[in-house]
């Protein structure tokens, strides 16, 4: 099943969204160029805030663990090129940090919804990671993720992939 609506609630076993963003280099990342090899997609709320950070920090000291399991890890917001630029030089980022300003992946990938904060209610994205197999489709998700321990949990379930 191919459940790409906005707004949709993709479940494993579905294929996952297909996408086309800019990451922090200016380069453009798309999925179809991903095929062959698992990937791992976190969605972050926002750019050097602190949990933002934490979760970005922890997924970079992974990084060769998920290469030598052959899966790229991607980090989304809304946040701009130039942004995301910032947040990988001040922090040491080693992934590709991709922008969805205008929010269309975060709503296909079902991320985009209402928050609330000090009793105002807005629109953002929910911290939330997706992993998708070598063919396209979700092998499992993470949603409402705290973030201590998670890059963890999601390299081992990668290592299995």
């Amino acid at each position: 099943m191919n459940n790409t609506a906005p707004n949709a609630t993709l479940t494993a076993g579905d294929m996952a969204p297909e996408f086309s963003l800019p990451r922090e280099d200016g380069s453009v990342v798309a999925s179809a160029d991903l095929r062959g090899r698992g990937f791992v997609l976190f969605f972050y709320p926002r750019a050097d805030t602190a949990g933002c950070t934490k979760e970005a920090v922890a997924f970079t000291g992974l990084m060769a663990d998920f290469d030598n399991a052959r899966v790229t890890v991607l980090g989304i917001s809304k946040d701009t090129v130039a942004k995301q630029q910032k947040f990988a030089t001040k922090h040491g980022l080693t992934m590709p940090l991709l922008s969805d300003a205008d929010s269309d992946v975060s709503e296909r990938f079902g991320t985009w919804v209402e928050k609330s904060m000090y009793g105002k209610t807005y629109m953002g994205i929910e911290r939330a990671t997706f992993l998708i197999d070598a063919e396209g489709r979700i092998a499992q998700i993470w949603r409402k993720v705290k973030v201590p321990g998670h890059a963890e949990a999601v390299l081992e379930v990668a290592k299995a992939l």
